[in-house]
């Protein structure tokens, strides 16, 4: 017997669960019971039975006064918010705040409070009022508290009220170029593209003009194969993928003899043999070869300097780089999955854990070197992109989230909510809903923890980038959960505390000198939209979704040039569309028909995909971007039982649709390098995982065949459409 829904609602409500919402279609939906009860569950909270859900719901007005202080305090420079502090009644109360720098300050001051005392348990508890002081620096702070018989503490974080772009941009727009890096391969590369080309890359984007290089996630994978192809399910969102190293760039290569160089070549030469005409990016043979040669060089002595950087480095990042090489050490022995580990080693903190570090020292300090050693090559691409003259540098993307049976589901798992996983409810690209498989972080929890983990993570793929551009940045105001059996239609949304987790990137932002861009695409409520806006956090635009609508929110047309955000980063496609070539010809409505991925018939979708594509080439050329001829030759490609639109005429029109891009006010455009090359083949389908070959399809020409990053830097079509980004 399940509770009666008013109870449910009542809880629902007081833990940021949903219990109705608006689809994608303008339909109410209310969130069935079951997923209510599951979802609360998993934040600890028994609505299993009226009785159960009745207990609860008579906690809730308590739970604040069972402890003297909240466990975060939140607040934009220059505020001062007041903040409750619950002693036994009667008790005196001293408070201050211990400065992230060092130093107190002890200036709070005291507010009336006439909220009578409560009885709580067996403990008569008053309310007292304090008000922070205005003039408190940005930082991660710590507020204290003490009476005679009790004592708190609480994460006092103060944020900038404002982001935007650094001063070094001025008011001047900024383009870039978009590449999924394992991809874009060099001559000297390991199969898959690495840190070193991304430097190379920066430096020929720059001598075409662009201000940054946006790359997909480089989030560390499991450390034994087979290898999780997807960027956006790492095992942790804090460290790297070491499979984007150049064992040649790290220093100590150089004091390799000569058996070792041989070993090291024949190895490369190994590989390129074994990958020669494939047409895939084939992670596990290029990570074996590469790892016998960084297992070489991590063999050799470190000079005195470069010992001390090591241990500078391991110190700084402390037990959050100490948990994930051991959970590498353990994946090799235990297998990739903690879940199914021995119950001893189940938790980073068990005294089994701690006995196999110690065993284990020399592979867990092979992880942490690994770590290192990437660093440095992410640090010299992002020195190398701005000493070539780019005003942002190399940007970053965060993902969503991690896989369920990773590093930070194992180092973290206090903090992730238990039979959940995160997605998306049904919407236009797919009608199905979405199970992404990643465990979401609870948000009491994070509190709890004064959102550390996420202050880390940000920090650190901050240190080496000029820019951050974070996927479903939605996620950070709600999440959709959907408990385990119950598929991603009867999930619902959960809130978050934005102003935390988007004030933690903001002060992240400032701190590095960077750039944030939120993915903001999708079902979006519209304020906060609004207030990223307002927090200087750029949005993102793809012209193939950018609409006028009317009065009732139906669309009437293309959005003109001049009507688009200025504070966006601006684009015709992204890494969950096909490439614009393959676009125009609606290669994306066919796929997902085959894929099954439609709930209409493929005619209505074609019908309204072509409708809506036709619209954009009527308005390019209304607007003089695109010729009378070359916008019917790619009418004429449109149509399925018409020939193909000849190169020239599909060429023309992607460099239309960029043209047209430049004309907007969008502080930062961007350019997909497969539209560069001519790639027809995308990267990703949502909705599948070995449906299509997500990840694993290699940068290509338009005659589908794989091609080098030498072979972009002698693109006369790449540099082609550069210029059009430049004017």
């Amino acid at each position: 017997m399940t509770a009666p829904d008013a109870l449910l609602h009542r809880l629902a409500e007081s833990y940021g669960i949903a219990t109705e919402f608006w689809d994608w279609r303008g339909a109410h939906v209310t969130v069935p019971g079951e997923t209510i009860v599951a979802v609360l569950a998993a934040l600890g909270v028994d609505a299993g039975t009226p009785e159960a859900a009745q207990a609860a719901a008579d906690g809730i007005a308590d739970r604040e006064w069972r402890r003297m202080l909240a466990p975060t305090v939140v607040v934009r420079q220059g505020q001062s918010p007041s903040v409750f502090v619950h002693v036994t009644h009667g008790e005196p109360v001293s408070i201050w705040v211990e400065l992230e720098t060092g130093g107190t300050r002890e200036d709070l001051v005291q507010e009336e409070n006439w909220t009578p005392p409560r009885q709580v348990g067996d403990r008569l508890v008053g309310e007292a009022t304090f008000r922070l002081p205005a003039d408190l620096p940005l930082g991660y702070h710590t507020l204290r508290a003490t009476s005679p018989s009790d004592e708190g503490a609480a994460s006092v974080i103060v944020t900038p009220s404002w982001v935007g772009l650094p001063a070094r941009l001025g008011r001047q727009r900024s383009w870039g170029v978009a590449a999924q890096l394992y991809s874009v391969r060099s001559e000297q590369s390991w199969g898959v593209g690495d840190a070193a080309d991304l430097a190379d890359l920066a430096v020929w984007s720059a001598g075409q003009g662009a201000g940054y290089v946006l790359v997909n996630p480089l989030h560390a994978a499991e450390p034994v194969p087979p290898l999780e192809p997807s960027p956006y399910l790492p095992t942790t969102r804090r460290f790297q993928n070491p499979i984007y190293l150049r064992p040649e760039r790290i220093p100590e290569f150089a004091e390799l003899d000569q058996t070792a160089r041989d070993t090291v070549a024949a190895g490369k030469e190994g590989l390129r043999e074994s990958l020669a005409g494939q047409d895939a990016i084939l992670r596990d043979p290029s990570w074996a070869a590469k790892q016998r040669a960084l297992e070489l060089v991590h063999a050799v002595p470190r000079t005195a300097g470069r010992e001390l950087a090591y241990r500078q480095y391991c110190e700084r990042e402390g037990d959050g780089l100490q948990d994930f090489a051991t959970w590498c050490a353990l994946v090799e022995e235990h297998g990739a999955d903690w879940r199914e580990w021995p119950d001893e080693l189940q938790h980073p903190r068990s005294t089994a854990v701690q006995a196999f570090r110690t065993g284990h020292a020399d592979r867990v300090d092979w992880y942490r070197w690994l770590q290192w050693v990437l660093d440095e090559q992410l640090s010299v691409a992002q020195a190398t992109a701005r000493r070539a003259g780019m005003a942002l540098g190399v940007m970053h993307d965060l993902a969503v989230g991690v896989h369920p049976r990773g590093a930070d589901a194992w180092a973290l798992q206090d903090v992730f909510a238990a039979g959940m996983t995160v997605g998306a409810p049904p919407d236009t690209y797919n009608q199905a809903g979405q199970d992404w498989s990643q465990p979401p972080w609870r948000p009491d929890r994070l509190a709890e923890v004064g959102y550390a983990p996420f202050r880390s993570m940000v920090a650190t793929v901050l240190r080496s980038a000029g820019g951050l551009r974070v996927d479903h940045i939605i996620g950070m105001f709600r999440l959709w959960w959907i408990p385990a059996g119950l598929g991603p239609k009867n999930g619902t949304y959960v809130r978050y505390d934005h102003e935390a987790l988007i004030g933690i990137l903001a002060l992240e932002a400032v701190r590095a000198q960077a750039a944030i861009v939120g993915e903001d695409l999708g079902t979006v409520e519209p304020w906060v939209r609004d207030y990223l806006r307002d927090r200087g956090i750029l949005g993102t635009s793809i012209l193939w979704f950018e609409y006028e609508l009317d009065s009732g929110g139906a669309a009437i047309g293309p959005l003109p040039a001049e009507k688009w955000r200025e504070y966006c980063l601006a684009s015709v496609t992204t890494h969950d569309l096909p490439p614009s070539a393959a676009y125009l010809a609606g290669d994306h409505v066919r796929l997902r028909h085959e894929l099954g991925l439609l709930t209409r018939s493929l005619e209505e979708e074609l019908d309204a995909d072509e409708a809506e594509r036709a619209a954009w080439l009527v308005e390019l050329r209304r607007r003089g971007a695109l010729s009378e001829h070359a916008a019917e030759a790619a009418a004429d490609g449109l149509d399925p039982d018409a020939p193909d639109a000849p190169a020239d005429d599909v060429r023309a029109t992607v460099e239309a649709l960029h043209r047209y891009l430049s004309w907007t006010p969008s502080r930062l455009l961007g350019v997909s390098l497969t539209d560069m090359v001519g790639d027809r083949r995308g990267q990703n389908q949502p909705g599948t995982i070995d449906e299509y070959p997500n990840w694993r399809v290699p940068l290509s020409g338009p005659d589908g065949q794989p091609i080098s990053l030498e072979d972009v830097f002698a693109s006369e079509r790449a540099a082609a459409l550069a210029a059009i980004m430049r004017g």
